[in-house]
């Protein structure tokens, strides 16, 4: 799988990690050249068995990507349409193809990331921020408009109703403890080590079964929007593809054969032995 052609960002591969770096222009300006390059971008993961997982970081010191590039705002219509008359946004469609690639996507936030910057950044699996360096905002209500890249349906289900309303309402900085606390991201870190918690995350989700790494995935997306009686059955059905293409059937049948799950020293040691089995093919 080829992944050149980018203009608004780099990708660098090892093996099964890829790393997409953000660096276009002086603000990574959130675009049409961008929601180009990252739907391209989404499109090749989908097709791709090999990469299980992406970390997006940026080039530029101070931003992660910026807001939606007001050029495309201000041409927006300013007649109400009906709810059934609506159509989802560019921003809302790439977002969506975004969260739903099958690999672990992960944000690394070190620099500012509002508007729809932070929007695609709830649109990945897990984000990480650093102390000091990273801010997020949605200003939509100051602009006389709302978040309309996901950022009010994803926030609320990451935060609960009347945080994600105080985030969006407020229009104001939040910084990486404000943002643990409030549930947006997964983990606030000091900027000397993030960098080593994100690639050591990485490396040990990158070792995984491909196919079980997306089957969790789409188990979760799927999930948090349902009754618990259909959710319950999308894990049945996403259990059932998992096993239908990962050895996990010969891993339980070595443990079982060799008695593991009844020694305690393994109940002890959970943690390096779910490595282990990863040489069981």
């Amino acid at each position: 799988m080829k992944y050149e052609g980018f203009t608004t960002f780099k990708v660098e591969q090892d093996e099964a990690i890829m790393t997409v770096t953000f660096d276009f222009g002086s603000v990574n300006v959130q675009g049409q050249e961008m929601l180009s390059d990252l739907n391209s971008l989404a499109m090749r993961l989908e097709r791709d068995r090999e990469t299980k997982v992406v970390i997006f970081q940026s080039a530029n010191p101070e931003i992660w990507v910026c807001h939606y590039d007001t050029e495309l705002l201000k041409d927006m219509s300013d007649e109400a349409v009906s709810r059934e008359d609506a159509q989802l946004l560019d921003l809302q469609l790439v977002c969506e193809r975004i969260s739903k690639v099958p690999q672990a996507t992960i944000a690394k936030l070190e620099g500012f990331a509002r508007g729809g910057g932070h929007e695609l950044a709830l649109a990945l699996d897990m984000r990480f921020a650093a102390r000091g360096k990273y801010k997020f905002m949605q200003m939509e209500v100051g602009m006389g408009i709302l978040p309309c890249g996901g950022g009010a349906s994803r926030m609320a289900r990451q935060t609960g109703l009347g945080k994600a309303l105080e985030i969006i309402l407020s229009a104001q900085d939040y910084d990486a403890d404000d943002a643990e606390r409030l549930g947006t991201i997964n983990k606030a870190l000091n900027p000397d080590e993030i960098g080593e918690y994100v690639n050591n995350l990485a490396k040990r989700i990158s070792q995984f079964p491909a196919e079980s790494i997306n089957a969790c995935k789409q188990m979760v997306y799927e999930s948090i929007d349902q009754p618990i009686k259909e959710a319950l059955k999308s894990e049945a059905y996403w259990l059932y593809q998992a096993t239908s293409k990962t050895p996990a059937l010969k891993r339980f049948q070595i443990a079982d054969e060799q008695g593991l799950e009844h020694d305690i020293a393994n109940q002890r040691n959970w943690s390096n032995l779910v490595m282990d089995v990863q040489n069981i093919n």
